[in-house]
């Protein structure tokens, strides 16, 4: 088994976990979680990838193991968490690297992407939504009305996706065969989400969510200028992003590697070896 080391340091006052295994000098993969859950979800990824490159999985602050600042300490925006990530790779002097991006982590990587789209060697996308189209309507429409209207009513709608019901939920949607996925995973996601104040963090980062739809030419824009290497390795069955998300990228993309998992949402828990051997395949081709 390849070491992983679970370390914090500091980036802009709030302390960052980070797991990291691998040869220093390696090429680099950024591993960029989701909601609700944190690096945990690549506990059984990173082994399988550090024997050739360097793995690195931040914490999102107000996520994991990483500092959980009140909303009036911390400004919970996409683009602040951005700023801690950009910063986290700076500290560590990571120059260049690929990133694997799902749910939550897509609107990061991209905003890392398109500040400065010459540092990014490839991207993998395990259900990191960057089209209208891989917005599953029946899921998002709790999300759309309390980011537009705040109010008790919506509001409620929004919170189903903190309860342990709409966890459990998450891991389990289109998930063919639930019993290959642990609930150890949701029950870690809900311990974290339980903890005092960590709703209110939640719900401000829901009425921030929609700045990274409008975000979406400009990424698609970065995709068409550059032809960044892409696999996407995608749930079909994910009832959040829709397998249309997966196959606009060949819109802009025309050389993506598109495939469409037998999986749900978090398709690391029932299908890491596929994943990871896509993945091998496609970060030794383009860092060869």
């Amino acid at each position: 088994m390849v070491p992983v080391r679970h370390l914090t340091v500091t980036v802009a006052g709030q302390e960052v976990f980070y797991r990291e295994a691998g040869p220093r000098e390696a090429p680099v993969i950024v591993l960029l979680h989701g909601f609700p859950t944190s690096s945990h979800m690549f506990r059984n990824l990173i082994p399988l990838l550090a024997d050739r490159y360097r793995v690195i999985a931040p914490d999102h602050i107000g996520f994991g193991q990483s500092a959980m600042p009140s909303p009036d300490e911390f400004p919970y925006t996409f683009d602040a968490l951005a700023d801690i990530t950009q910063g986290l790779l700076e500290h560590l002097g990571v120059e260049r690297f690929a990133l694997y991006v799902q749910d939550y982590g897509a609107p990061i990587g991209w905003r890392l992407a398109l500040r400065a789209p010459a540092r990014i060697t490839g991207i993998v996308s395990q259900n990191g939504n960057a089209y209208t189209e891989g917005f599953v309507e029946e899921f998002w429409k709790t999300v759309w009305a309390f980011a537009a209207d705040p109010n008790p009513e919506n509001e409620k709608g929004a919170r189903f996706a903190l309860s342990e019901e709409g966890t459990r939920w998450q891991y389990l949607n289109g998930v063919p065969e639930p019993s290959l996925v642990s609930p150890d995973t949701w029950l870690h996601d809900l311990a974290l989400l339980n903890r005092p104040g960590n709703d209110e963090i939640q719900l401000r980062l829901f009425r921030d969510y929609p700045r990274n739809a409008e975000m979406y030419p400009a990424v698609q824009e970065y995709f068409r200028s550059s032809q960044v290497p892409l696999l996407a390795v995608w749930g079909a069955g994910d009832e959040i992003f829709g397998p249309d998300g997966a196959r606009a990228f060949l819109r802009d993309l025309p050389d993506a590697e598109v495939h469409l998992l037998d999986a749900g949402h978090f398709a690391l828990e029932s299908q890491l070896d596929t994943i990871a051997g896509y993945m091998r395949g496609f970060l030794g081709r383009i860092t060869s």
